[in-house]
């Protein structure tokens, strides 16, 4: 779902103007950015954690060339989902259940 999807459906379960939950998107999307810029982890119980992790400097290639580049060490942001979600996700789908028969599969024989 993209941001011009989100905000009309926030809008109409707030029962709010789209301008207003505009407003509220652009508010909440700034304060996760702001945390996490600050080293801050945020919890959304139901969703999941946002958090910050470190990788490392390394070596890698340019699958084109195959040379050798070196990729500087940087700061990443981590998403862990809850429980809640990722056991909805992989819940084992029901099998359909079969119609039941109302004659023989096999055409009757011409005489």
């Amino acid at each position: 779902m993209s941001k011009m999807e989100f905000v009309p459906k926030l809008a109409e379960a707030g029962g709010i103007t789209r301008k207003q939950a505009d407003q509220v998107y652009s508010a909440f999307v700034g304060m996760i950015a702001e945390s996490l810029k600050n080293g801050q982890r945020v919890a959304l119980p139901g969703i999941g954690i946002f958090s910050v992790i470190a990788r490392k400097a390394r070596t890698g290639r340019n699958p084109r060339t195959g040379e050798e580049i070196k990729i500087p060490a940087r700061k990443a942001v981590k998403f862990s989902s809850s429980s809640v979600i990722s056991s909805s996700l992989n819940e084992p789908k029901k099998a359909p259940q079969k119609a039941a028969k109302k004659g023989s599969a096999k055409p009757a024989k011409k005489k």
